[in-house]
């Protein structure tokens, strides 16, 4: 493989625009980028969650293919042509698989959870509410460019299997789920 990045720096952004994979160039702040970013952020919050994990562990091998599955799902926006598709529907009901397996070997929800316990946990916590974000950045772009609606599936369900997989590890750790414990309402009416 060849060289991709001779330099790192281009200075092509400075005056606040960025380019795409065509070569066309949007604003930095354009749905388009902002969804970029956000899977960008989700990816990289996927590396701090499983900095400290074996390469053996299965968690760290699905999520490492997450992982590349995220650069390729940033590949199809920053291309920007309904013909470049990598996220299909195979990809998502792989990713539905693996959340029905991980969710198998943990009790039914009764109540709902905090985000916390174990710091890979609560790790993986706050990347699935990044997820959900990128989730509504995508969303947003599609209400004005075409998107490859598997792309926003594959993301809805990345979020429900982050949720699954911070259980799972606060289980591992023995830590269990951390419970919601609502207020009792003061008044009716």
């Amino acid at each position: 493989m060849s060289n991709r990045l001779s330099r790192i720096y281009t200075r092509s952004g400075d005056k606040g625009q960025t380019g795409l994979a065509d070569g066309s160039r949007l604003p930095k702040y354009h749905p388009r980028i902002e969804a970029l970013g956000d899977v960008d952020e989700l990816n990289s919050l996927l590396g701090c969650a499983l900095a400290e994990r074996d390469d053996r562990d299965p968690l760290l091998c699905l999520l490492r293919r997450v992982q590349n599955d995220l650069f390729d799902l940033g590949g199809e926006l920053a291309v920007n042509s309904p013909d470049y598709t990598v996220m299909t529907a195979e990809v998502v009901e792989w990713l539905e698989a693996e959340l029905d397996r991980m969710n198998e070997t943990l009790p039914p929800l009764k109540e709902f959870i905090l985000p916390g316990g174990s710091r890979e946990a609560a790790q993986l916590h706050l990347a699935r509410t990044v997820c959900r974000r990128a989730e509504r950045r995508l969303v947003e772009l599609a209400d004005a460019e075409t998107v490859n609606p598997q792309a926003v599936a594959y993301l809805n369900r990345l979020s429900d299997l982050l949720f699954v997989a911070a259980r799972c590890l606060n289980r591992e750790d023995n830590r269990g789920d951390i419970l919601w414990q609502p207020r009792s309402p003061s008044g009716k009416g």
